[in-house]
Order: C-alpha cells, then sequence, then structure tokens
C-alpha cells in the first residue's frame, strides 16, 4: 500500500503524473523504465473500484503483453475471450479474435485488478507512488511553464512538489486540464446513460457480446471472479423519465427487451440475492478531444480524450496514450525538440481517435439504421487496425 509519509525527497523529480489508474499508471511505468525520475500521486485510497466496463481491444491486449504485465493479468483468473458478437435488429454476427502477433484472445480484467498490477509494475521500475494526495494547483516558473504540483496530504497541509514536466491523468473532469486552460479541439453531441452490473455465472461463453435496439443497447462482457459485467444503455432524457426511479427494476427489463436469455439468468441471480446485487449508473457525457500539452505539461486518458462508452475503447485508448507520450517524453523531456515532439503525440493522439470519437458518438446517438450501424462497427475495426499499425511501426516506449 502506498505510504502517507510525505518528505523532502518528494521534491524535485523528472516528472509528476497526477492520476493512479490506467493511463497514469501506464505513463509512470514507460517514463521510469526509460530512467526518469517520477512521482505519481492519487487522491483516491490504493485498490478503489471505479465505474469501467473492463473490455480490452486488441491494441490495449498488445501493449500490455509488450510492457510485460499481460501474464500477471491473465494469473488473476481473468477469462480469455474469443470472440465477439453484435446482436442486430435483423440478426447476429459473431467475429472470432483470430491469432496474430503473439495475441489470441482479447481481457476484461476488474479495475481491482488491471490497476493495481499497472501501479505495482511502476513501483517496481522506480515510481515514486503516493495515494491519498490531492493536487490542488500547478506552480509555474518565471517564464510560465508548469513546474510542479500543490498538494494537499491526509493531516491537510499543503506540500510543494517540482518537477520538469507534469502530467495530468486525472479523468474526463480532470482539474489539470482546468487549471492549464486547455481547450477542447473536438466535440461529441450524442451520450448514452447507463446502468450496469457485475453479475456472477451469467456467462455463457459467448465472449464479448453487444446488442442493439431501436433506443436501447446492451453488452455483457466476462471479467473476473466469473462475473460478467452486464449494461445497459438509452437515451439519457428516458433515463431519467423511466429507469431512474428504480434502477434494478428498470436495468432487467430493457435487458429483457434485447436478449431475453441472458435477462432470465440475470433475473435468477437477482431473486437469490437482491439485496447484494448492486447496480451502479452512469448518467452519461459528451465526447471530447482536448488540447493535450502545452509548456511543461501534457494530458493522458480521458483528460484528454474521452468518448460514449458504447464502444468500450477507453482502457484502449488510455494505455494507447501513454505509450505515445511516453514516446515523445523519454527522447525529448527538456530538449529544444520538446514542443516537436509533444506536438507528434497530439497529431498522432488525433489522428487514431478522431475516426473513434466520430463512431462513438453516432452510435450513441441512437439515430442509425441497422445497415449504418454494421457500418460503423466495421469502421470501428478498421480504426483498431490503424492503431495496431502505429504499435507494431515503432520502438516500445519501454
Amino acid at each position: 500500500m502506498g505510504s502517507h509519509r510525505f518528505d523532502e525527497s518528494d521534491i524535485g523529480v523528472d516528472v509528476i503524473v497526477v492520476g493512479a489508474r490506467v493511463a497514469g499508471a501506464s505513463t509512470a511505468l514507460l517514463l521510469a523504465r526509460a530512467g526518469m525520475r517520477v512521482m505519481m500521486i492519487d487522491r483516491s485510497e490504493e485498490g478503489a473500484d471505479t465505474v469501467s466496463t473492463h473490455a480490452l481491444m486488441r491494441p490495449a491486449v498488445s501493449l500490455l503483453a509488450r510492457w510485460g504485465v499481460l501474464d500477471e493479468i491473465v494469473a488473476a483468473g481473468t477469462p480469455a475471450v474469443r470472440s465477439t458478437s453484435f446482436h442486430y435488429p435483423d440478426g447476429s454476427i459473431t467475429v472470432p479474435i483470430k491469432a496474430a502477433d503473439g495475441i489470441d484472445a482479447l481481457y476484461a480484467p476488474r479495475r481491482t485488478v488491471l490497476d493495481p498490477i499497472l501501479v505495482d509494475a511502476a513501483r517496481v521500475a522506480g515510481v515514486n507512488v503516493r495515494f491519498g494526495l490531492t493536487a490542488t494547483s500547478l506552480v509555474r516558473d518565471e517564464r510560465g511553464r508548469v513546474s510542479g504540483v500543490i498538494a494537499r496530504g491526509p493531516d491537510g497541509r499543503p506540500l510543494v512538489l517540482s518537477a520538469r514536466f507534469v502530467v495530468g491523468a486525472d479523468g474526463a473532469r480532470s482539474s489539470v486540464a482546468r487549471w492549464v486552460g486547455a481547450p477542447r479541439t473536438h466535440t461529441g453531441d450524442s451520450m448514452m446513460a447507463y446502468a450496469y452490473a457485475h453479475v456472477p455465472g451469467v456467462d455463457d461463453g459467448g465472449g464479448y457480446q453487444w446488442w442493439f435496439g431501436a433506443d436501447v443497447a446492451a453488452g455483457s462482457i466476462p471479467t473476473n471472479h466469473r462475473s460478467s459485467c452486464v449494461f445497459v444503455g438509452v437515451p439519457p432524457r428516458r433515463f431519467a423519465d423511466e429507469l431512474h426511479h428504480d434502477v434494478p427494476t428498470g436495468f432487467r427489463l430493457e435487458l429483457a427487451r434485447l436478449a431475453p436469455d441472458l435477462a432470465e439468468r440475470v433475473g435468477s441471480v437477482w431473486s437469490r440475492d437482491p439485496e447484494g446485487f448492486r447496480h451502479r449508473v452512469f448518467t452519461g457525457a459528451t465526447g471530447f478531444l482536448r488540447r493535450c500539452w502545452g509548456p511543461g505539461w501534457a494530458l493522458v486518458g480521458d483528460a484528454g480524450f474521452f468518448k460514449d462508452p458504447c464502444t468500450a475503447h477507453g482502457i484502449t485508448d488510455s494505455l494507447l496514450g501513454a505509450e505515445l507520450l511516453a514516446r515523445a517524453l523519454r527522447a525529448h523531456l527538456g530538449t529544444a525538440d520538446e514542443d516537436g515532439a509533444l506536438h507528434e503525440y497530439e497529431r498522432l493522439r488525433d489522428e487514431l481517435g478522431v475516426p473513434i470519437l466520430r463512431i462513438s458518438d453516432r452510435i450513441a446517438s441512437f439515430a442509425c439504421e441497422t445497415d449504418e450501424l454494421r457500418e460503423l462497427h466495421r469502421s470501428l475495426s478498421l480504426a483498431m487496425a490503424r492503431e495496431l499499425a502505429e504499435i507494431a511501426g515503432h520502438r516500445s516506449a519501454v
């Protein structure tokens, strides 16, 4: 567990990473392996869960294997996913996961599995990890360049942490993004509201499964502890009008509209233990990309790029963003080429990310006929192929 003792050894590092979830822990890990002095802070307790659908796409699995942490994820009992099924109003399509480049399956680890594995790997690499430490503002030098973080510890005492560079990996509502005034460069228009639950014993061996209807979507994602992340998504207005007052009942009714067999299995679990059947809710947010770098700072993960969860691509984008940012910083931090390298980081992020933002936004609109929906999923597959090509075409940021 992270220590809560703060002393002078915390002062003066190459990079401070604010946020110790997937994007932050991965970025810290890669920078430390490149020989940088890295400190990572997070206001939460170590090992805490977070809202997530868990699904890793092939680019994410490829990166985790490259970084040497995939075996530990598998050893934690994360089930192998060997197919993805799309259930449309007029029929279903199942796509097998073909072996390529040493990857023969996908995985969807619980965040209580994935996040601690990445944090522990960062520690082993030499990252100074501090949980229970909340960033409250940034420090700037006489030129206006970000040069550190002011944080507050559990005792309320402020602490000034200096660094050559600060990375904001603190989520879609990023404080770092707000403090540096990072503008949105691309925005979406649509969003879904979601209810989900982790349900044991409902996986039928069908891998990732997605269902789509006129005004409801659903999914089932096998994860740890022999459970599945089962979710339903509806337009936010309908969620507020119909589901909000009784989420458990609305969840099962909406699921039954699209996946009656799965709904029956979920209902059986609920009937045996209604008190232990916990539903979680995400009421939705529109997608965006923010300007992701400036003098002495960069954003990674949801802090710089958020999209509706309907494409289950958030963790994949966070891991890829960490790879791209570490690639830029490991060779160019503090050099005359720093701005150029960070500009290239943003260019690549946008080149790979904007299509996924647009696809996610369109699917979340519930405005697609079935043929368009199929075409959007084919476009998503091509976008992931471009991500894989970018990963394969460059030496690891490790």
